[in-house]
């Protein structure tokens, strides 16, 4: 597994947010059952920054707290069979499915911690999961794939406290 990060902000966090996104990543990719090695990018920025790729990438001129850029595409959630037919969802050097990119806004961050009432680490990581469930193929659209969603990342929240137990906090 290899987790690319980028930093477009100064992160002063009081804790390791590298590793929280490693074993965010690895607890999806986990409880996922995903039977590749991967590769996942994550882009650290400022609402502004989140802004410009929302613009760009959607339509969509306003600031949001994450968005998920899925490489593969999927039948149902979790069923890496597409993935595995073509080829080019594979890094030619490493061999690693690439499974997309991550984008977070450190200010959104920031405020939903506070808005939620749990520590920064937690809606980070948070987060994290939310947008791997993306990569995998998990959308919120319909209801019961909103459901279903909401679900996985209950049962990945819980299963990330025991490293993290700032975590432990529902939402």
């Amino acid at each position: 597994m290899t987790c690319l990060i980028d930093c477009e902000t100064d992160i002063n966090w009081d804790f390791d947010h590298l590793t929280l996104y490693e074993r965010a990543v690895d607890a999806v990719l986990s409880a996922e059952n995903c039977p590749f090695e991967t590769v996942v990018s994550l882009l650290i920025t400022d609402d502004e920054g989140i802004r410009q790729i929302n613009r760009e990438k959607r339509g969509i001129d306003s600031p949001t707290d994450v968005l998920s850029f899925p490489i593969p595409e999927y039948e149902h959630p979790a069923d890496f069979t597409l993935a595995e037919e073509d080829s080019s969802n594979f890094d030619p050097e490493s061999g690693e499915l690439m499974l997309g990119d991550i984008v977070i806004s450190q200010e959104r961050i920031a405020a939903q911690a506070e808005e939620y009432g749990h520590d920064i680490q937690r809606e980070y990581a948070f987060l994290i999961v939310h947008s791997m469930l993306h990569l995998c193929g998990y959308d919120h659209i319909e209801k019961e794939d909103q459901e279903l969603m909401e679900e996985r990342q209950k049962i990945i929240m819980a299963k990330l406290t025991d490293d993290f137990p700032k975590l432990a906090i529902n939402r």
